[in-house]
């Protein structure tokens, strides 16, 4: 499924008490920089959070990247999109290649549903396939207040999009598109 629609889900792999304290993390950094939207709190705060550190090598998410990308596994970017019920900001169609200037593109994204994620809350959505066709480039979009302010420079045919409803746990995806 991977190799041909770009997403694979995982379930059951993060325990409730691992869950709870990724939910008081955010707490305490929003707490913490309460000037900073909860959709940014990105690399810039969590860069030297022990926490973090410890959430992001867990071996159960080390294991899922090792899947995909081998034993040589590099962590380059981390973020918490946090969205706040009725103003949560959209994250818009991308791909993730286009902000990862990397050679090769032997890349892979885990995003982790802490709580229960559906099309109603926004949910992560996908093309299935999208990821075997050519990267697009990024354009600005200030219409939309939005995680990335960025949107994918073509027009996005939503019809076989997949949402992505999920509860407490990973979600891994192909570098193109997110």
């Amino acid at each position: 499924m991977f190799e041909t629609d770009g997403y694979v889900i995982f379930r059951d792999v993060i325990d409730q008490d691992l869950i709870k304290e990724v939910n008081d993390h955010v707490e305490w950094l929003q707490a913490r920089h309460p000037d900073v939207r909860p959709e940014q709190l990105g690399h810039t705060y969590l860069r030297d959070d022990p926490f973090w550190v410890r959430l992001v090598s867990d071996d159960r998410l080390v294991d899922i990247a090792q899947q995909f990308v081998g034993p040589d596994v590099a962590l380059f970017a981390s973020h918490y999109i946090s969205k706040p019920p009725y103003s949560g900001q959209p994250v818009l169609w991308h791909q993730d290649a286009a902000f990862w200037p990397l050679d090769p593109m032997r890349v892979v994204t885990l995003w982790l549903a802490v709580d229960h994620s559906t099309p109603a809350n926004g949910c992560v959505r996908v093309i299935p396939g999208s990821h075997l066709g050519e990267v697009a480039g990024m354009r600005d979009n200030t219409d939309v207040e939005s995680v990335l302010g960025k949107e994918i420079a073509v027009d996005v045919d939503e019809t076989p999009a997949v949402d992505d409803a999920a509860r407490h746990f990973p979600f891994a995806d192909s570098a193109h598109w997110a």
